[in-house]
């Protein structure tokens, strides 16, 4: 047999893996993120008589707390398994929807809004590692940007999918709209239990070159010491900043639009649009790690998000819709390429729980974000609120830069020979 027909033969038998694995995951993607609450869940909460620094709370509580939990859910990832961290998040998310929309009480919402942020929390983390090592399993680690890059396109599309529905099934009642989502989610664990095989830390151990020595890392704290590059540092900054720019913007330009004089219906229809471009466009993803690298495309995200904002803070309503549409994917592809990074960087006895780390970076970022953005769009209004929180972004530049212009290597060398290269 030639190399070329063994390597043909190989491709394939790599592709016949990775689809036993991708199959189930994108079924639970969709179900996971057809929560019709999404694109109006701002508007629900203004109904509930909560005002835009209200709101703003709860988002920064519900991520404050996600980030705090981080840790914890990790390490119960690892040693549990990440299968079962997911069920338990998503059930748990199932339930704080449900109590949402029976409720309106605000202190009763700050309890729910506590709950949700452990559930994203037990699900952080843990579906990423679960994807990840069930293609270490494999030998399908090399297509992990190209599979990231489809299951976060069915997410984002089924989103604004979700989100239209959402805006309609509103006409009728809220009960809908949060108890579909709710069912959803109920859903997409039984596919996830039915489907996709646990994994645990001590069975995702990589049997390669390297492993030896990360069988010795018996903490996930040791393991982290270890290949906490300050490159690696730098980047999970950067990375939280551009999420701490990116979800609010997209969560709050609802009330922006609103307040620019776009009726719910329209509001509904841009968020949901933004979600199908934020969903497509990280099929570009794989293209762009080849051609250009995460570190070039870092600090495009980061601009793209910068101009959007800006564009926004000129308060006329189809300038926002145009940067919301146009600019809003372009950090999504970022998003993939750094998740990928992250994910070579560290080892598969303690993957979930140092990705519980950086998700808690980033989510800490996130929450003090929203009640940065909801402090300056109550002090200056929502446009000029939005155009000043563009200095977030451009912060985030000035920290990337020494690392685009030095080349620093994020991977320690233990990474990368575990991983081959």
């Amino acid at each position: 047999m030639t190399s070329t027909t063994e390597a043909i033969h190989g491709s394939a038998a790599v592709d016949d893996a990775t689809r036993g694995v991708t199959r189930p995951f994108s079924v639970y993607a969709v179900l996971a993120n057809s929560l019709f609450q999404r694109g109006v869940f701002v508007i629900f909460l203004q109904q509930r008589g909560f005002s835009a620094g209200q709101v703003a709370l709860l988002q920064t509580l519900l991520y404050l707390v996600s980030g705090l939990a981080e840790l914890p859910t990790g390490v119960i990832a690892d040693r549990i398994g990440r299968r079962a961290s997911i069920v338990i998040g998503q059930v748990l998310i199932a339930g704080c929807l449900l109590g949402q929309v029976t409720s309106s009480d605000y202190w009763v919402f700050l309890t729910l809004f506590i709950g949700q942020g452990v559930g994203m929390a037990c699900v952080s983390g843990s579906d990423t590692a679960l994807l990840y090592d069930l293609l270490v399993r494999r030998g399908a680690t090399a297509g992990y940007v190209r599979i990231r890059s489809r299951f976060t396109m069915l997410g984002t599309v089924t989103s604004g999918v979700a989100i239209v529905l959402g805006g309609q099934l509103q006409r009728f009642a809220w009960g809908i709209v949060y108890g579909g989502s709710a069912l959803c989610l109920v859903l997409a664990v039984v596919v996830l239990m039915a489907r996709v095989p646990e994994i645990r830390g001590a069975d995702a151990v990589d049997e390669q070159v390297g492993s030896e020595k990360e069988h010795r890392d018996t903490t996930a704290w040791r393991a982290m010491l270890r290949v906490a590059t300050p490159a690696l540092v730098t980047l999970v900054v950067v990375s939280g900043l551009m999420h701490a720019t990116l979800t609010p913007y997209i969560i709050l330009t609802q009330k922006t639009l609103s307040d620019q004089g776009a009726g719910t219906a329209l509001v509904g229809a841009v968020i949901s649009a933004g979600f199908f471009v934020g969903g497509l466009t990280p099929l570009l993803s794989d293209r762009a790690n080849r051609r250009i690298g995460y570190r070039a495309v870092v600090p495009v995200g980061l601009l793209a998000l910068a101009a959007a904002l800006g564009l926004t803070g000129l308060g006329l309503v189809w300038v926002t819709v145009a940067a919301f549409l146009v600019l809003v994917g372009i950090p999504e592809i970022t998003a993939v390429l750094v998740d990928n990074v992250f994910n070579e960087a560290v080892p598969s006895r303690h993957r979930a729980s140092l990705l519980s780390m950086i998700a808690f970076v980033e989510s800490a970022l996130i929450g003090t974000g929203y009640l940065v953005l909801g402090a300056l769009m109550d002090g200056l209004g929502s446009s000029a609120g939005m155009a000043a929180y563009a200095a977030v972004p451009l912060l985030a530049c000035l920290l990337w830069l020494p690392v685009l212009l030095r080349g620093a290597r994020v991977s320690t060398e233990a990474a990368q020979v575990r991983d081959g290269r």
